[in-house]
């Protein structure tokens, strides 16, 4: 691990490989850990991988303040300065696709390429349905609120591929080891985020990508990004909303793929 601060507040990161800087954004309750780790695996043989965490998620303080888009990506960039890193390709998933698309608009001459995953620019009716569910279960009822994770996060064959035993391990797992806290206060955040001027701004090469049994965020939501970004490609993929965990293997490729001919 490694620590800077900003605004007082301890922001931790971790940095492996050698090469072009990548950074990766994680999404509401995840961390550079859960979300990336597996990515990061393949992506560190080409890349020198920057995996911040925000505040509510893994070793970054939270000082209790009002948590938003633009302060994510505050401490975003504070690991990327500490780290000496100027000019960088931008990965987002979920949550962090709204941050990572903040950067992208706010400092176009510092991304080389932009990856938005499983993203959506501001909550419909549904994912605020959604969203109230998740802060209201989190307060009530943390197993069921595990469930619905894995029911809507990952595609069916995926989770059904776990056996009996291996979801409700991943129940407990979740249930024991989530910071419900950060969970609920980031979710606040998905519920008042709008991206959509930032979208519009957005200069760098930008791929979109979409999953066809996403449950959480539908892929019309990437599409939407897709088409609100000037010169955007779009591309689905056969993967729950949860595809760096899921399918990290191919999330790692397609990152691999886009940024070698971006």
């Amino acid at each position: 691990m490694h620590f800077t601060t900003f605004e007082g507040v301890q922001v931790g990161y971790r940095k492996n490989g050698e090469g072009p800087a990548l950074v990766l954004v994680h999404g509401t309750g995840g961390d550079g850990v859960g979300n990336w780790e597996d990515v990061t695996k393949e992506l560190s043989k080409e890349f020198e991988v920057i995996r911040p965490d925000c505040s509510g998620s893994g070793h970054t303080e939270d000082d209790g303040r009002d948590l938003t888009v633009g302060y994510f990506a505050a401490q975003v960039l504070a690991a990327v300065d500490h780290a000496g890193i100027q000019r960088f390709a931008l990965v987002g998933f979920s949550l962090g696709a709204a941050v990572a698309a903040h950067i992208a608009a706010a400092h176009s001459e510092r991304i080389s390429a932009l990856v938005l995953i499983s993203g959506f620019a501001k909550p419909d009716p549904r994912l605020k349905v959604q969203f109230e569910l998740w802060r209201d279960l989190i307060r009530s009822d943390r197993e069921a609120m595990a469930r619905l994770v894995l029911l809507t996060g990952f595609s069916p064959d995926g989770l059904s591929s776990w056996g009996f035993e291996g979801v409700e391990q991943a129940v407990r797992n979740m249930v024991e080891t989530q910071n419900w806290d950060g969970m609920s206060r980031q979710t606040e955040v998905d519920l008042a985020l709008d991206v959509d001027d930032a979208l519009k701004r957005i200069e760098a090469p930008t791929l979109v990508v979409g999953g066809s049994h996403d449950h959480m965020v539908p892929p019309a939501h990437a599409k939407s990004l897709a088409a609100s970004i000037s010169g955007a490609s779009y591309l689905e993929l056969p993967t729950g909303h949860l595809a760096p965990i899921e399918s990290p293997d191919l999330i790692a490729e397609t990152i691999n793929v886009f940024l070698s001919s971006a």
